[in-house]
């Protein structure tokens, strides 16, 4: 990832776990993601509009299409580590929204699969990501697939294997 090179912020958990975060706070969902040589772009669908009781509704869903430069990244993860520290590590992953923690496991297994760049989408809690990979014999993509119940499993798996 270009975003943070030589700095030690430079890994996926944590950059996507703060746009999950964001996610979580506009409330967007079945969203597409891809990396830029600048950041982002991200693709979703949003409720517009205000929302009444539960037999009203005034919103309604619209796609947006927002680009986080590396700027807004940086302050996303700074925003989201200022918020967890006020709350203190007891509320750090109990308190963390869907997408913030579904976000945070897919980046740290990308991580560990070590992409030159990456694009994923989600419907309805499943992933396909596809990743842009360097080997010996030259550049190459890799898919894989995760459903909701595999992105369950790592949510659940996820406080045991926290870095430290």
């Amino acid at each position: 990832m270009r975003i943070y090179e030589g700095s030690p912020r430079q890994d996926y958990e944590e950059v996507l776990r703060s746009i999950g975060a964001f996610l979580d706070q506009r409330g967007m969902h079945d969203v597409l993601l891809v990396e830029a040589p600048d950041g982002f772009i991200l693709q979703g669908i949003a409720v517009e509009g205000e929302t009444g009781t539960w037999s009203e509704s005034a919103g309604h869903q619209v796609k947006e299409t927002l680009t986080f430069l590396d700027d807004d990244i940086a302050r996303f993860m700074e925003e989201a580590l200022a918020r967890r520290n006020a709350g203190g590590a007891a509320t750090d992953w109990t308190s963390a929204g869907y997408y913030e923690k579904s976000f945070r496991v897919l980046g740290r297994w990308i991580d560990e699969q070590k992409p030159r760049d990456i694009f994923y989408f989600e419907q309805e809690g499943a992933y396909v990501v596809r990743l842009h990979r360097v080997g010996p014999t030259g550049a190459y993509h890799m898919l894989a697939e995760f459903t909701k119940d595999d992105i369950e499993a790592m949510i659940a798996q996820a406080p045991q294997a926290r870095r430290v």
